[in-house]
């Protein structure tokens, strides 16, 4: 009964996508929603690279663009489950200083080495999160207000660990983290295996349909895919090849991209997780323990402010006791962005990575040309109210 519950709230998304809206536009955003995310930012950066002459496109300014990225989209990745299960994480960016500065303290005060340093950090993570967890779950305090709690707390233990200011330099090895670059040949050979990655999803995904006598696609269609997701990671590459390489915070991303998409798509965990934010009562009374759930979710939201924490510091090669400021809004905003529901139960991991491609996107366009950050503000803020605005219209729809 549990499989059977999980299954049909995991595939709620796309059968909700199936659903005819009665307005042909909206039904077709709503079933290609992630293409619709893509050509926004396509958008994006068409916009800022006339604005900016090409600068905005060039192999320099995408590297450093995804460097940027990648932080944000590590702590997306954790948000997504956060949501989806019908809870939220304010602590997220307070949180992500807090450990990215005892990595630094670890490695310049404590000399430390990197193979230590990062695994405690991680662990530290994860404990952090499972005590944040702890107080929603057990203790029933909304997570609303544990999250501001957290917000507050780790500021200021952050604060007082780092007496205020700045920890470094931290060493080479520690800053490859932020900074390097994967060789160039092992950026091809990556292409190619992510290509093999793709075009073997879609004909299992194809044949999985075929097997449970599911509508399946035009030929054409999947071709076309296959050939879309190959071009895009060949261009990406090669471009990244120009300036140096693919950095390894944008590796480090695609790996745990892999690795939650994994999890929310194949795992039983990750359907009880759309379990959990679609039907928390029927949920608990068909026998899933929600409580572990959670605090499972919890802790891996931890784990991903540690990543996100250690990648920071090492971009910046310093502890700074300001890292993370906002960032905790950027999360969420990616999430909402990339199609997560509000209300929970339905999201995606990669549309999380894509609207946090939109955020950093922004961020770095509007910086290029010197817009005041008060407007930089106004528009972010804008841009989540409008992300919002369209999941409520569209779940409107489908009723």
């Amino acid at each position: 009964m549990n499989s059977e519950l999980s299954s049909s709230n995991a595939a709620a998304p796309d059968a909700d996508a199936r659903r005819p809206t009665g307005r042909p536009l909206r039904q077709v955003f709503v079933r290609y929603k992630i293409l619709a995310l893509l050509f926004a930012v396509a958008a994006i950066w068409a916009f800022f690279s006339v604005l900016t002459d090409g600068a905005f496109v060039t192999p320099r300014n995408v590297s450093n663009l995804l460097r940027q990225m990648s932080i944000t989209g590590m702590l997306a990745c954790g948000m997504v489950f956060v949501i989806i299960a019908g809870e939220i994480d304010l602590s997220v960016g307070s949180l992500l200083g807090l450990l990215g500065g005892v990595a630094a303290i670890l490695d310049v005060n404590r000399h430390w080495p990197v193979v230590a340093t990062v695994p405690a950090v991680l662990a530290l993570g994860v404990l952090v999160g499972l005590f944040n967890g702890w107080w929603s779950t057990y203790r029933r305090v909304p997570s609303f207000i544990v999250g501001l709690g957290g917000m507050l707390a780790f500021r200021g233990i952050l604060l007082g660990v780092t007496g205020g200011s700045t920890i470094a330099p931290v060493s080479d090895g520690f800053v490859f983290i932020g900074q390097g670059y994967l060789p160039r040949v092992a950026g091809d050979g990556l292409a190619l295996l992510l290509f093999a990655l793709v075009a073997l999803l879609v004909v299992r995904q194809r044949g999985t349909r075929r097997r449970y006598r599911l509508a399946v696609a035009p030929l054409w269609q999947d071709v076309v895919k296959i050939a879309g997701a190959g071009a895009v990671l060949f261009a990406f590459v090669a471009t990244l090849d120009r300036y140096g390489g693919i950095p390894v915070p944008v590796l480090l991303l695609l790996a745990l991209l892999g690795i939650f998409s994994w999890i929310a798509t194949q795992t039983v965990f990750g359907r009880r997780i759309y379990a959990v934010g679609s039907n928390l009562e029927a949920t608990r009374l068909s026998g899933v323990d929600t409580d572990r759930v959670k605090l499972a979710i919890f802790a891996l939201m931890g784990l991903m402010c540690a990543f996100a924490g250690i990648v920071n510091t090492a971009r910046l090669a310093a502890g700074s006791p300001s890292a993370g400021t906002m960032g905790e809004l950027d999360a969420i905003a990616a999430c909402f962005i990339g199609g997560t529901s509000m209300r929970g139960g339905s999201g995606t991991v990669y549309g999380a990575l894509i609207g946090a491609l939109v955020m950093a996107s922004l961020d770095n366009g509007m910086s290029m040309l010197d817009v005041d950050a008060y407007w930089q503000m106004i528009v972010k803020g804008a841009v989540l109210v409008l992300a919002v605005w369209i999941d409520v219209v569209s779940r409107s729809n489908r009723r």
